[in-house]
């Protein structure tokens, strides 16, 4: 199961997220999205856990608790939608 974790504190590190996920169950991975340029946190992340009890009980765990000073919002993520644009030519 795929978690986004929003209003993430800037100074908050994958083993933060780790650390407050693994209470809950086995943590695939952790992937806090930064900046292409300057390299920082953008405010959210993703978390996926290997099983999806666990994802449902951790985001109803962790959902409006505070990780390094912030209250995080924390639902089951989206699948992401195709970027790539519709600007090709019709015939």
């Amino acid at each position: 199961m795929n978690i986004y974790v929003g209003n993430l504190s800037f100074d908050a590190t994958e083993q933060d997220l780790e650390q407050a996920f693994g209470e809950y169950g086995d943590v695939k991975s952790v992937n806090v999205i930064k900046d292409r340029d300057t390299g920082r946190s953008r405010g959210f992340a993703f978390v996926e856990m290997h099983d999806s009890n666990d994802g449902r009980d951790a985001i109803s765990g962790v959902n409006e608790t505070e990780i390094c000073g912030r209250s995080v919002t924390v639902n089951e993520a989206r699948p992401r939608e195709d970027r790539r644009g519709g600007g090709g030519r019709r015939w």
